[in-house]
């Protein structure tokens, strides 16, 4: 086997060896998964949110902490979402903590970069948006980003709703790099994504089903025993459309948030907080789950429709590596 060295324009912008990108997760990217990837040769987004709140560790002692299992570079996502004057105040905080500590790669999510982009100029930092559609490109680009992520609709958590080829289609004009997200589960998709043109993928599902990751076995066999019609979308984790495995709870309560539910979800006032509620208590049941090292039918269980190609419980390195070699001609 000889290694197939897969540069494209993100590997040389980012200075890492493969064009893979570990998704940034809530509440799945605990900081052992995170440096795995960028050890592998990627490079592992750690989620803020889920590094202070889920896994218990103080910001700037968490990256330190990545950083020591792993001499690669790593990233950070920002959620630009407005909540409020407090969780924004916080989530800068956590940028010029990250901007302290040599992080130049910012994932960011929701909202208007702009700010991102104007705090991470000074460092020669790089800002990447997700995005389901042209018209939150163009305010990406607008904003002066440096690449997008281009979320399908077989993506995880909050999923778009075009297909790989349609979205890029969509966006390819843009004089900026585009990152496919959702459905990379295998090799043939990971190698389909960059034939279409982008510049790279990024992944998510297929981390949650590793040795690194420290969710419970019992999610990391649903990811496995799941195929794409077991993806269904629910309204009723945050109030907008989230993609999870289907299971007995998700059959019996439904995909759909009841009237006052759905009030509750998207009131301008208190939708943020209601949904961090949700987040919170879907977040305590996966504790829960991880203590007994099983899932039950009580459990969220947030995956893509890249569940197609995941056959095995594998560690992070296995799997880029096998992704990124090619046989011997």
């Amino acid at each position: 086997m000889k290694t197939h060295s897969g540069s494209t324009v993100l590997t040389e912008m980012l200075g890492i060896r493969h064009p893979i990108i570990g998704g940034a997760m809530y509440p799945c990217s605990n900081p052992e998964l995170v440096a795995a990837v960028s050890s592998a040769g990627g490079i592992g987004v750690l989620q803020p949110v889920s590094l202070v709140y889920v896994h218990g560790l103080d910001f700037r002692a968490g990256i330190r902490h990545i950083r020591g299992l792993t001499d690669g570079p790593i990233g950070m996502n920002v959620l630009t979402e407005k909540s409020s004057d407090r969780y924004l105040e916080r989530m800068r905080q956590w940028l010029d903590i990250a901007l302290e500590e040599g992080v130049r790669f910012f994932v960011s999510s929701l909202g208007n970069p702009r700010w991102i982009v104007d705090a991470v100029a000074p460092h020669g930092g790089l800002v990447f948006h997700d995005v389901t559609e042209r018209r939150w490109a163009d305010k990406a680009v607008d904003a002066g980003v440096h690449g997008l992520i281009a979320v399908n609709g077989r993506a995880g958590g909050h999923a778009g709703s075009r297909s790989p080829e349609a979205l890029l289609d969509e966006l390819r004009d843009i004089d900026l790099p585009i990152v496919c997200a959702g459905g990379v589960g295998d090799r043939a998709a990971y190698r389909g994504a960059l034939d279409l043109g982008y510049v790279g993928v990024q992944i998510g599902t297929r981390l949650i089903a590793t040795t690194e990751c420290s969710e419970s076995a019992g999610y990391k066999q649903a990811i496995i025993d799941a195929g794409e019609d077991d993806i269904v979308l629910t309204h009723k984790i945050t109030g907008v459309p989230v993609s999870v495995i289907r299971t007995e709870m998700v059959e019996r309560e439904g995909t759909e948030a009841g009237r006052f539910e759905h009030w509750l979800l998207t009131h301008p006032r208190i939708k943020h907080w209601v949904r961090a509620v949700y987040s919170i208590r879907s977040v305590v049941r996966l504790k829960r789950a991880n203590r007994r090292g099983v899932v039950s039918h009580r459990d969220y269980l947030q995956a893509g429709k890249s569940v197609a190609g995941i056959e095995a419980v594998e560690t992070v390195a296995k799997i880029i590596e096998r992704w990124t070699a090619e046989a011997s001609s």
